[in-house]
């Protein structure tokens, strides 16, 4: 663990965890964390734009033509948006040679379940009418965004059009909330509260079955699935919720990846910059992509 992993995660225990049990109104909730991504690192060279199918897309430096990276972000279903994750995607795109395209799909609580699953739906469909096929993406996602990205791969593994790969930083698959490391890690996790998730659910959710797959893909098929990297932190709560899945995974036949980094806070790769951990862990993400997407690793 680095200096500064130990340093951030004191802070994250004594300031931010405490501020995020106390916020009653989503709406402040995505305000005040649109606010702090805006410290997320910017590579040189980023640019942000739009394609016809009015998505948007993130690299920084030269990618190469025909692939993407299909990529949700995370905010617990009631935050977060492509512009403030410009920065962490431009690091991805520069380091795996890929452009990254990043829907801004619907927020609860005014578009809740199923709204965010329905985009993730339509910006594949987009990508596809754009002339990338099935094997020229990987998609990806990062909590709440993870596990969209791991239903929509269930969505498609069962229509026999998987993508070429899937990867999942700390990935939120089961909203039954039945992970023992909710309770294990409770007071370990450097930045998220148990008792505020449990309302975050029922405003997503609401009364829909907190086991449908498209919610939890814990609860999901994947025939045919193609190999999946998760990365997960040890003292997170969600631990479990990438443990169990790489067991639904490996259960349906995937090559699954898992890379568990001890005393790092939730999706701590978004903290490129700040934490040599967040560089590792995106540089094991970018030689995934590039072999999946048979690319040159000599980047």
């Amino acid at each position: 663990m680095s200096w500064q992993a130990k340093l951030l995660a004191r802070h994250m225990r004594a300031l931010v965890k405490p501020w995020l049990a106390r916020i009653a109104n989503p709406g402040d909730f995505a305000q005040d964390v649109g606010r702090a991504n805006l410290l997320l690192r910017r590579p040189p060279f980023l640019r942000r734009f739009r394609r016809p199918d009015g998505l948007t897309w993130i690299s920084a430096g030269p990618t190469v033509p025909g692939r993407a990276i299909l990529y949700f972000h995370g905010g617990a279903y009631v935050a977060g948006s492509p512009r403030s994750y410009s920065g962490p995607l431009g690091q991805l795109s520069r380091l795996t040679g890929v452009e990254v395209c990043a829907p801004r799909y619907r927020l609860a609580p005014d578009h809740p379940f199923p709204a965010a699953y329905e985009d993730a739906e339509r910006a594949w469909r987009s990508l596809h009418g754009l002339g990338y096929s099935a094997e020229d993406v990987v998609i990806g996602g990062d909590s709440a965004g993870g596990g969209l990205a791991l239903a929509l791969l269930s969505a498609l593994c069962r229509r026999g059009t998987p993508p070429r790969a899937a990867f999942a930083f700390s990935p939120w698959t089961d909203l039954a909330m039945t992970g023992e490391s909710l309770t294990a890690n409770r007071d370990i996790d450097a930045i998220l509260p148990v008792e505020k998730m449990e309302e975050v659910i029922e405003l997503y959710l609401g009364r829909h079955s907190r086991t449908d797959p498209r919610a939890s893909p814990l609860y999901a098929e994947f025939p045919g699935c193609p190999p999946v990297l998760l990365q997960y932190g040890e003292a997170e709560i969600l631990r479990d919720d990438s443990r169990r899945m790489a067991e639904r995974l490996r259960g349906f036949g995937a090559e699954v990846t898992e890379e568990v980094v001890p005393d790092v806070p939730h999706v701590w790769q978004i903290l490129d910059g700040w934490l040599p951990e967040a560089r590792a862990s995106l540089e094991s993400t970018a030689r995934f992509v590039q072999a999946s997407l048979e690319l040159d690793t000599n980047r």
